[in-house]
This record gives structure tokens, sequence and C-alpha cells, in this order.
């Protein structure tokens, strides 16, 4: 199968390097003509643009910014669709765009997936970040062999859809939990208590987590830097919104972030990562959230192995 992949961004390129480093014919493009030179090098192929590529191409992925962004690719790949092949969007988007595109490709023939990816950039650098898949089961089992190249634990969700509602809710619990690391963190500073102590008691106690155990680690360090940017978070959130909206849902919470991290654009920029939304807390207290001994970035010390379905079985008991 020869794949093409649209967007070498911080996921996109990690992703379409685990393709790379796994043995598949890969294709790309992007905006960059820097990123594209890079794989190239490492023996990937350039395409001129997203038609070209859906051209040359069984199966072509896109890690795009924006729903907009994935829209404009798409009405590029469009009329070279065809029986055979196989539009993946991996970008974090909206549930009803993702179904008015895939619609699109489908009537021409083709199939789509909404695959999300979850776990973190250093863990789509190593191949085991974990990924949604929505789809028909037919579609999804062509596909597997593939996403096992990008991630480890791979979920087929449902219908064409169901992938990017489930991302979205899992970024506004990521969310949340920052906001509340955040919290934590100036609150136990404000109180006296040793930073890295803190950071071990939330660590080894019922108050842990993922985001915790990521981010909290290079907010004590200082460089904030979980390469995520306030800009991406408010569009996920806002995603969340939207679904919980169409759903009747009358959320509380996510309101309440989406004005925080609005205040966060407005006062540090759209393009400031996202950890340092804690700034906030800082400057309004005086208080500096560091500790020496955390690092500046996360690392994946897991090897990377094989991928592998993941099955629902209920509650475990």
């Amino acid at each position: 199968m020869k794949v093409g992949f649209i967007g070498l961004g911080n996921v996109g390129g990690k992703l379409s390097g685990s393709l790379l480093r796994n043995g598949v014919d890969l294709m790309v493009h992007d905006l960059n003509p820097d990123l594209v030179a890079g794989f190239v090098a490492r023996g990937a192929t350039a395409a001129s643009d997203p038609a070209a590529m859906m051209q040359a191409c069984d199966a072509v992925i896109t890690c795009l910014p924006s729903p907009a962004a994935s829209a404009g690719v798409v009405g590029q790949m469009l009329p070279h669709v065809a029986p055979g092949k196989i539009w993946l969007e991996m970008s974090t988007t909206d549930e009803a765009e993702i179904k008015r595109l895939g619609a699109e490709v489908i009537g021409q023939g083709g199939a789509a997936v909404d695959c999300p990816v979850s776990g973190g950039c250093h863990r789509a650098d190593t191949g085991n970040i974990s990924i949604f898949a929505g789809c028909d089961r037919a579609t999804f089992e062509m596909i597997l062999p593939l996403l096992t190249k990008m991630g480890r634990r791979i979920l087929h969700t449902g219908d064409l859809g169901s992938a990017s509602i489930l991302k979205v809710i899992t970024n506004y619990l990521a969310t949340a939990n920052l906001l509340s690391c955040c919290e934590a963190l100036v609150t136990a500073k404000g109180a006296g208590m040793d930073l890295a102590t803190a950071y071990e008691a939330i660590r080894i106690s019922s108050g842990t987590s993922f985001v915790h155990e990521t981010e909290s680690q290079v907010i004590l360090n200082g460089s904030r830097d979980i390469s995520f940017t306030m800009d991406l978070v408010r569009k996920d959130i806002g995603l969340f919104q939207q679904v919980a909206d169409r759903a009747g849902i009358p959320l509380e919470l996510n309101p309440l972030m989406i004005s925080i991290f609005e205040d966060g654009i407005s006062r540090y920029g759209a393009r400031e990562l996202s950890p340092n939304i804690i700034r906030r807390l800082e400057e309004a207290t005086g208080l500096d959230i560091r500790a020496p001994g955390f690092p500046p970035e996360m690392t994946d010390d897991e090897p990377e192995e094989p991928g592998y379905e993941v099955t629902p079985n209920g509650p475990r008991r």
C-alpha cells in the first residue's frame, strides 16, 4: 500500500515518521518545504499538492490544525477519489464536519475514516500512542495493519464521526486536569509546600493522572513545553462544546475553561504553550511555580512494540 501523509507538524511529523521507520512506501506534503525536504532525505517522496497525492496513493492521511484546513485539502483531493482509495483524517476535528467530508469521499466510491490520536507527542514519536478509528468494520480491518505501525493501542469506536467525538471528550478531560493541576501546584506553593514533594504526593495518590505525570513535570521545570499551544486547546474544547450543544447537554465546567483559555490567549498569544496557562495564577499570586530536577520535555522510554486492537470489555471486576 502506498500511503500519503499531509501535515508534518508536531503530531503529523511524528506519526509519518513512524510509517517511514516501519518501511511504509510514503509520500508527503506540507506547506513548509523544509519539513518535506527532511522526509525526502529519509526516503519519502514528495507530492506537489494534495490532488497529485490522491492520484498516486492508495491511502491518504491528513493531520492538520483545523477543520477548515482539512476541508480545503479534501476539496483538492475529491476529484481523484475512486474505489479503492481511502482518506484517513487524523486531525482533531468536528464530528459533523468529518461526516460531511466523509460522505463526499464515500460518494466518489472511496472510504473515509476518522482516526485521531491520544497520548501526547512523546508517544506519537515512538509509535506508542493510542488511535481511535471511526468507520465501518470492513474498512477498519483493511487499515488496521497501517494504524498499528503508528500506534500501539487501536480502538474501533464505531461509525464515521465516533472517533472524533471521543477524541474531543478525552481532550476536554485533559484540559480540565491541566487546570486543576495548575491550581493544585500554586496552592501547594502558597501553603508553603516543597513543590517536588507536592508533585510526588500527587503522583502516588488518588489525585494522580496522565496529565499530572507529564504536564506537571514540564510546568515545574519552567519550560512548559508539551508541544501543544493555547489556540489548539481552545479549538478542542470548543469542539467538545459543540458536541455537547448538539446533544442538549447543559455543561458547566467547559464554558468556564473556554473563558480561561480565551483570557490566556489574550494575555500571552495564541501560540503560547498550553501549560503556561499557569502564568495567570503565578501573576495573580506572585509565586514562581518551578522546582529543580524536572525535565524540560517529555520522552517516551517504553520500547516500540507492534500495535494491536483494543476490544471494549466493559468494567473490570
